[in-house]
């Protein structure tokens, strides 16, 4: 099976990167080209993916073709290629936000078995996040051989078209809002006497582990913040901290501004 992408940005290399890392797929099985050849030459020395002369002739020559460029390029390239999709052989993956797969049908065909995704940068170290929607023309096998492309670098989610933004927000940009709350953690404690190094380890390690708590528990994280809370111990003390500075509000009003930006795009 032959994956091609066009377009070689950061979602694209960690895509790339997290499906060479599970050695299910050759090197020489993904093909790649885009708009400048510095960029994907420069990739194709790195991983050993082959390097492709056109956006038509990855098109022509994969099984999977990745469409992993921006939005505003997103239809000359579409049109570019059009003619080498065939329905038959050829599944589209569009990895472009805010690209609905009715304008995908419009601009590719609308015979051709096509899945709209969402993943996150996690997914470059097995970690990933996807959300998947189909259109009617990809079942069966096909539709099990593209979505299992994005279950080997993390877990998949299907959700209707209109629950993309707010995926986006919760797995796309929430990994920023994570890491700010580990430094800010890590800040937390050098106050106290730490080196910066130590606790950002000893808080990353933490926020690790509990994310495969809830993940691996029967309990919802209610639950589990009263398993390691006692009664008037340090950990209400702190909760009830956050909470009176309005932690939890925080979260939420983040995530909606976030939804508004991408439901405005």
């Amino acid at each position: 099976m032959k994956i091609g992408f066009i377009g070689v940005g950061g979602m694209a290399q960690a895509i790339i990167t997290g499906l060479l890392k599970q050695t299910k797929i050759a090197p020489a099985d993904i093909l790649i080209h885009s708009a400048h050849a510095s960029t994907y030459e420069k990739v194709a020395q790195q991983t050993g993916v082959t390097a492709m002369t056109s956006n038509s002739e990855v098109a022509q020559h994969s099984d999977i073709v990745v469409l992993a460029v921006t939005p505003n390029v997103a239809v000359p390239v579409l049109k570019e290629i059009r003619e080498q999709l065939d329905p038959k052989q050829t599944i589209l993956v569009s990895i472009v936000a805010g690209l609905s797969l009715e304008r995908l049908e419009e601009l590719a065909g609308y015979d051709l078995p096509i899945l709209r995704t969402l993943p996150n940068l996690n997914v470059a170290i097995g970690a990933g996040m996807t959300a998947v929607h189909a259109n009617e023309n990809l079942t069966g096998q096909a539709k099990e051989q593209a979505i299992s492309l994005f279950d080997q670098i993390g877990s998949t989610v299907t959700l209707p078209e209109t629950d993309f933004a707010t995926f986006s927000a919760l797995a796309g940009s929430s990994p920023a809002y994570v890491y700010f709350f580990i430094d800010s953690l890590s800040r937390a404690g050098v106050k106290h006497g730490l080196t910066k190094a130590a606790a950002t380890k000893i808080a990353a390690q933490a926020v690790m582990g509990s994310a495969e708590m809830v993940l691996n528990s029967t309990e919802n994280p209610f639950g589990l913040i009263d398993q390691v809370s006692s009664p008037g111990g340090s950990t209400v003390a702190g909760l009830l901290a956050m909470e009176e500075a309005g932690f939890m509000t925080s979260v939420v009003k983040g995530i909606d501004a976030t939804i508004n930006r991408n439901n405005a795009e």
